[in-house]
């Protein structure tokens, strides 16, 4: 019988890949990449075309091992990794590390794991696509070049350990500029005024100022509503004018990466790590019980900037839409979304790989926030194939004294796609001119031009336009996308780098600048222009393209980025050698109560806190909440029983190993003793016992009694059982999962809560 071997990506896969081949395929993963650029230097030959030196990756050689012992005796191997650029590079350097068997590798890839799929992936292997490999390759070498020849000069100029990106600086500077309008807004004060008026069968209408009979006006002052107000004081209002229309309502088109980002943190103000680990899953396949099928991919793979949607799936959208809501649902014709010029076409949008397993079907299979996303995704594309929606509008115009107010409403005549979704929007702030747009939402009763109605009650209101909103993730990406920065894989990253690397924090869900990224744009504005330049960078991310599409070649693009590039390198050297920026410090309002000065915030282990400026004459700090209020000192738990040595009380506090007993009397009495719970089950490692501790942040895990001695941990509760798959240790999640403690091992099964 022919032994094949099929190379993952992920272990998370391997279940579900394994679960649709027979018993002559074997299954392994190669955990992410296991060839890079060397972290100790550039790794480029710039001058030799720049050629890279690539090493094993620290740590891999375990995989490597195996991956090898495995292609030595497999007749064919299959390299499976994600379908997209990373995907293609990963196969290649597999190739490599292979050697001599990788003479018996092909590439396959599929856009969604599911039985037919991978089926039919197996069945047409191809080559590992070159092309792709270096527009991976000319990304990595932008990202190392820029990197490793900034930092240095921001490290001489500002301080050691900061780092700069080609495209996180970009996106650094966005914020910043964001930052700064909001600081340089004036507010414009207007005013409005709302009528609410009663007709003979005493409905109530609202209506708002408008304007006069010939054109719209705005009221900039009190003085300018005065003058309103006064004129219209004993009038009735009579209905000039009635205006009805019917409006078609497209739905928004299936999702792709960013727009499934942004509705997904706008719903569920889901931070897009959480939205892109929550689709990995989805898309790796959940266990549904034998009932199901076991384990299933459920959607389509999830880094996709195309619209594009299989004409499998669109029939199979027809035929869902058509039986559970009737055919005046679905389209007179079948809808096709065009993807933007630049879009990567290699998949489809994302979508539900199987229609049968509708959200509410295998809701107990999955966790509340799998359920929520598949939801969204599952409803977005039904919807995206469904008909429109038919809104009916009115527009009433009412006159008092040559003043108009006016009223709006709409009614659905045919909700459509609205059935079941609708989009969520972006929140605003309040300007000038939102504030004179007819009510959208207001009921309008039946009314008829001439009819008179009289004022119940008129209220005018003074207000200020509003700076812009900080971004959020969701706008970020939205702005990032618009401007063609960076591509689908690359916006999570990027905003996970600048905000672990201090340049940007986060304000409730809004994202502003500290003092370090605000000093750091303006140098990178200065002497790097071109490189945080908007439209050079997606200049640059369309280069990429042309490479992934063979019209271009690595060498092309890289050596007409570093002629620019090294020149405004030399002359930032040149500039700023003999130059260091000191980063503003945040200043508080807390005053140290040891010398008299405003405390500054500064960012440790632990967070924010407190600290004198004028350390280290002055050592006080002052730990914060999150709010920036100053934290009440915490008394410490006393203990039921007494110190084994002097008899003082025992007091709980929290260490490196997480909580444990000290004596109140330390440091005179140093009896310690570690607080923790045996669990009933024993050490994989030692044998002793297993227990349950409390860690920072009182967050819950488990360890041997012995740690650290004995290093054995884990987040989630150990139990007594075996994995059916490598015999390791099985831990239960708090929702109920079952997975194994190897994590090369992809053993996951639905337990009970």
């Amino acid at each position: 019988m022919a032994h094949n071997l099929v190379i993952l990506e992920s272990p998370g896969k391997i279940s579900t890949v394994k679960n649709y081949l027979g018993s002559n395929y074997k299954v392994i993963a190669s955990v992410g990449h296991v060839r890079d650029l060397p972290k100790s230097s550039l790794g480029i030959d710039i001058d030799n075309g720049f050629e890279a030196h690539y090493i094993n990756i620290r740590g891999k050689g375990d995989v490597i091992k195996e991956l090898k012992k495995e292609a030595k005796k497999a007749d064919k191997i299959f390299f499976a990794t994600d379908p997209d650029r990373e995907g293609e590079a990963i196969s290649w350097h597999l190739a490599t590390v292979l050697g001599e068997y990788s003479k018996k590798a092909k590439r396959i890839s599929f856009n969604e794991i599911t039985r037919s799929a991978v089926r039919e992936a197996i069945k047409h292997p191809r080559s590992i696509d070159l092309a792709l490999v270096n527009s991976q390759q000319a990304r990595r070498f932008l990202d190392r070049i820029v990197g490793y020849t900034v930092s240095p000069v921001l490290w001489k100029t500002v301080k050691s350990g900061l780092s700069a990106g080609r495209v996180q600086s970009v996106a650094t500077k966005i914020i910043v500029e964001r930052e700064q309008e909001i600081k340089s807004f004036e507010p414009v004060e207007f005013w409005t005024i709302d009528a609410t008026l009663t007709d003979k069968k005493r409905k109530n209408i609202t209506a708002r100022f408008y304007g006069t009979k010939t054109r719209k006006t705005k009221l900039k002052s009190e003085k300018d509503a005065i003058v309103v107000l006064g004129a219209i004081k004993d009038g009735d209002f009579k209905v000039v004018e009635v205006k009805k229309g019917t409006k078609t309502k497209m739905p928004s088109p299936p999702f792709i990466t960013s727009t499934m980002q942004q509705e997904a943190a706008r719903k569920f103000n889901f931070q897009s790590q959480k939205t892109m680990k929550l689709a990995q899953e989805l898309y790796e396949g959940i266990n549904l019980g034998a009932e199901l099928g076991g384990v299933q991919g459920l959607i389509t793979y999830m880094r996709t900037d195309s619209l594009r949607i299989s004409q499998e799936a669109q029939q199979s959208a027809k035929e869902f839409i058509i039986e559970k809501y009737g055919e005046s649902f679905y389209p007179e014709r079948t809808r096709n979304y065009k993807s933007k010029s630049n879009a990567q076409d290699a998949h489809e949008a994302i979508r539900p790989s199987n229609l049968s397993l509708e959200p509410q079907r295998i809701k107990k299979h999955l966790t509340t926030d799998q359920f929520k996303l598949y939801k969204l995704i599952w409803d977005r594309f039904i919807a995206s194939q469904m008909a429109s929606a038919q809104i009916n509008t009115v527009v009433a115009d009412f006159e008092n004294n040559g003043y108009i107010f006016r009223s709006s409403g709409y009614t659905v005549g045919f909700l459509g796609y609205m059935t079941i979704y609708e989009e969520t929007v972006d929140e605003t702030t309040t300007n000038m001119d939102d504030a004179f747009d007819p009510e959208k939402n207001a009921k309008i009763p039946t009314i008829t031009e001439g009819e008179m109605l009289s004022a119940k009650k008129i209220d005018s209101q003074q207000h200020f336009t509003e700076p812009p909103l900080r971004y959020d993730e969701a706008t970020l990406i939205k702005f990032l996308e618009e401007k063609g920065i960076g591509r689908p894989s690359t916006y999570t990253p990027i905003i996970t780098v600048i905000i672990a690397r201090g340049y940007v924090t986060r304000e409730g869900k809004f994202l502003k600048p500290t003092p370090l990224g605000e000093v750091t744009t303006a140098i990178m504005n200065e002497h790097f222009p071109d490189s945080v330049d908007y439209k050079f960078t997606a200049i640059m991310e369309d280069r990429l393209d042309t490479i992934a599409s063979g019209k271009e070649t690595l060498e092309q693009v890289l050596a007409d980025f570093y002629k620019g590039f090294s020149q405004e390198l030399n002359k930032a050297n040149k500039s700023l050698a003999e130059h260091t920026i000191e980063v503003p410090k945040e200043e508080t309002d807390i005053v140290c109560e040891k010398c008299g000065s405003k405390m500054v915030i500064k960012t440790g282990k632990f967070g924010k806190f407190a600290a004198c400026p004028n350390y280290p004459k002055c050592k006080n700090t002052k730990t914060l909440n999150k709010d920036g209020t100053i934290a009440e000192p915490q008394k410490p738990t006393v203990a039921d029983f007494k110190c084994e040595l002097c008899g003082a009380d025992i007091v709980i506090r929290h260490g490196q190993y997480g909580e444990f007993y000290a004596c109140s009397n330390y440091p005179k009495c140093k009896f310690t003793k570690a607080k923790s719970t045996a669990i009933g089950v024993k050490c994989p490692k030692c044998g002793e016992d297993i227990v349950s501790r409390v860690g920072k942040g009182n967050k819950q895990f488990y360890s041997c009694v012995k740690y650290p001695e004995c290093d054995f941990s884990a987040w989630d509760m150990p139990i007594n059982e075996k994995c059916p798959k490598c015999d390791s240790m099985l831990l239960k999640k708090k929702t109920g999962f079952i997975t194994c403690s190897n994590p090369r091992c992809s053993y996951k099964s639905k337990g009970s809560k």
